[in-house]
């Protein structure tokens, strides 16, 4: 899957789930807001990711991988703090991680799909 059709897919994934997830647990402004979002992510998932990955190796053993999902809402944490909470929040880190365990599944469902064609 190339850049851009990541950046459609996470974009749509926060409009979704901001519409669909109960009590504003993400609260997302606008599309335009989503998209630059997503480019926000892309970003430190470059940048940030792999350090934190580094230094949470012993616990991420420990849990056998489930610890990533925690490096992923901190992740998505940091996408908010950028954004400012005007625009793109979460309610809580629960609710981030509850983001972070469906934006997996959604992109692991897009990256599969592509796979099989």
């Amino acid at each position: 899957m190339g850049y851009f059709q990541s950046l459609i897919v996470s974009t749509l994934t926060f409009i979704s789930l901001s519409v669909i997830l109960p009590d504003n647990m993400l609260y997302v402004s606008s599309i335009l807001v989503a998209l630059i979002a997503s480019f926000v992510l892309s970003l430190l998932n470059v940048l940030v990711k792999p350090i934190l990955h580094l230094l949470s190796l012993p616990i991420t053993f420990l849990t056998l991988g489930l610890f990533s999902f925690v490096i992923n809402a901190v992740i998505l944490q940091l996408t908010s703090a950028v954004l400012g909470e005007q625009n793109f929040m979460f309610s809580s880190f629960g609710a981030s991680i509850l983001v972070a365990v469906i934006m997996t599944l959604v992109n692991s469902v897009v990256v599969n799909h592509n796979l099989t064609k």
